[in-house]
């Protein structure tokens, strides 16, 4: 009996064919960030040329793809031209994929490249790539076909129906996977807790590995009619978990990226309980940045809202004091003076200003005593 004819898949293999294709196309960077990457491979796959996008940022599933299929640049022919929303068009392409097409008869030489390409499918040997799989080599037998394989630099073997049906289940699973709620998938609320108990003990990257993935989900998910709709309760406490982390950011020298995400905890605060914490740590990272002038907005919007007294009117005290508004600077002294500043937290602004103003602060301070007495 003859044994199995073993065909060295080195010469079709098609690693990394996707990135060298991209790099003869100028927004391929950009059509990856807003088709998905693997869903620009399934287009070129499937022969479906975009030809323009038409971006919905508040809602990215309903950017309109504009594209062609049946185009032949080098014959001239320009494709039937389509339009569909990005959800449908990925949906149309995964649809294309899973139909387990015909396949060419088992080659019976080893070097007829050809044979054994439609022998195991030309769409299987570009998507295997995508998914970590490196063809070894391909054993053809009496009782069907066997293909070798590195996965991600481990060896493994599969009759080459059920290798299909292995690629076919990762097309599905792609669409699956981009479908998912973002915010749902990586979104634990239950980690806020976890991250304020880190945030006590000064343990700021501990509260960067708990909530470090939220940021980038949570912005697409408030633009959603689920992110609207989200109860006061999730949001406070979504607001919260980003405070922390943004304080965190900042904190560990990110400074641009923390007041980002505290912007972003903001959208989710509204007016809500969480909303004078999330201006008054805003303030404050602004105020530590140099950057006074711009902290008083966000420290007086606290201050409105109910944040610590005593806290938010000294942080004001040292932003007024730093853009030389004396009489709003001593306002702001008094204010958290009353509500319970000890003394050295607004030490540093009462030496500033009697510095500043003098025989007219001694005055001003005579006046106020008399006042009191």
């Amino acid at each position: 009996m003859a044994g199995p004819l073993v065909v060295s898949l080195d010469a079709i293999r098609t690693d990394g064919w996707f990135e060298r294709v991209g790099e003869g196309i100028g927004s391929f960077q950009a059509l990856c960030e807003i088709v998905g990457a693997r869903f620009f491979a399934f287009a070129m796959i499937t022969g479906a040329r975009i030809t323009s996008l038409t971006v919905d940022r508040r809602i990215p599933d309903n950017t309109l793809v504009e594209f062609a299929v049946g185009a032949d640049e080098e014959a001239g022919v320009a494709g039937e031209p389509q339009r569909l929303t990005l959800g449908e068009f990925r949906q149309r392409l995964v649809n294309a994929l899973v139909i387990d097409e015909p396949h060419g008869p088992a080659p019976k030489r080893a070097t007829d490249l050809e044979a054994v390409q439609l022998h195991i499918g030309v769409r299987y040997l570009l998507l295997a790539p995508l998914y970590g799989y490196a063809l070894h080599e391909l054993r053809i037998q009496s009782d069907g076909s066997q293909m070798v394989l590195l996965h991600d630099g481990l060896e493994e073997s599969y009759a080459l129906p059920a290798f299909r049906a292995r690629i076919r289940t990762h097309v599905r699973e792609e669409l699956e996977r981009i479908r998912r709620p973002a915010a749902r998938s990586a979104i634990d609320l239950g980690r806020v807790v976890e991250a304020a108990e880190a945030a006590e003990r000064g343990e700021h990257v501990r509260v960067l590995e708990l909530l470090g993935p939220w940021p980038a989900p949570l912005a697409i998910f408030l633009r959603t009619p689920e992110g609207q709709m989200l109860n006061p309760d999730a949001r406070a406490t979504i607001a919260r978990g980003l405070g922390l982390l943004g304080t965190a950011c900042i904190l560990l020298g990110e400074s641009s990226k923390g007041e980002e995400i505290l912007r972003l905890g903001i959208q989710y605060a509204a007016e809500g309980e969480a909303a004078p914490d999330l201006f008054l740590r805003l303030g404050e990272a602004m105020l530590s940045d140099g950057r006074a002038g711009e902290a008083i907005g966000p420290l007086r919007r606290a201050a409105n809202l109910g944040a610590s007294p005593a806290r938010v009117w000294a942080q004001l005290a040292q932003a007024f004091a730093a853009r030389r508004r004396h009489l709003a600077a001593l306002g702001a002294v008094l204010e958290a003076r009353a509500a319970g500043a000890e003394p050295r937290d607004v030490a540093e602004v009462v030496e500033r200003v009697r510095h500043t103003l003098g025989g007219a602060y001694d005055r001003w301070e005579e006046a106020l005593g008399s006042a009191a007495e």
